[in-house]
């Protein structure tokens, strides 16, 4: 059902074409790297957290980033907490391991971190844990309808 929600999305952009669909998970950056056959880096990952306000901000990062704290404060205004499981399921509409930008309502604020502009082509989730989407960075930035490229992470391609 999940993907049938995300190939409508991207319907409307033109990328619909592009979800991959895996007969093994793609559910952590490891196993999504394996069953895409590239580098953990290019794996998008969606991390959810809590606005403050009663609301979901997603980052956009790359697969070998992890979130800075200090970094993430600065951006925001508010301490890092990412949401339950629960949560993450009520505001995206997407189970942990299938978590993905696309078709987000009101409450989410979907960002991209800097992290990912190092690459031509990436590959977030595509609404399950055995799917992802093949796009260019500016074609999952359309298609996310990210809001702002936020700089939160660190650890990436040799950066402390």
């Amino acid at each position: 059902m999940s993907i049938e929600r995300v190939r409508a999305h991207l319907k409307a952009f033109g990328l619909e074409d592009r979800i991959h669909t895996f007969s093994v998970s793609s559910a952590t950056v490891e196993l999504a790297a394996k069953a895409v056959g590239c580098e953990p880096g290019r794996i998008i990952k969606t991390l959810s957290f809590s606005d403050g306000q009663g609301g979901c901000i997603l980052v956009l990062a790359a697969g070998d980033a992890r979130i800075d704290n200090g970094k993430f404060k600065a951006a925001f205004g508010i301490k890092a907490r990412m949401l339950s499981p629960e949560q993450v399921q009520a505001f995206t509409g997407y189970g942990v391991g299938g978590v993905c930008p696309f078709g987000m309502g009101d409450g989410v604020r979907v960002c991209a971190d800097q992290s990912i502009r190092r690459y031509d082509v990436v590959y977030p989730a595509a609404g399950t844990s055995s799917s992802m989407v093949r796009l260019s960075v500016e074609e999952l930035e359309l298609a996310s309808g990210c809001r702002e490229w936020v700089d939160v992470c660190k650890g990436y391609g040799g950066m402390t």
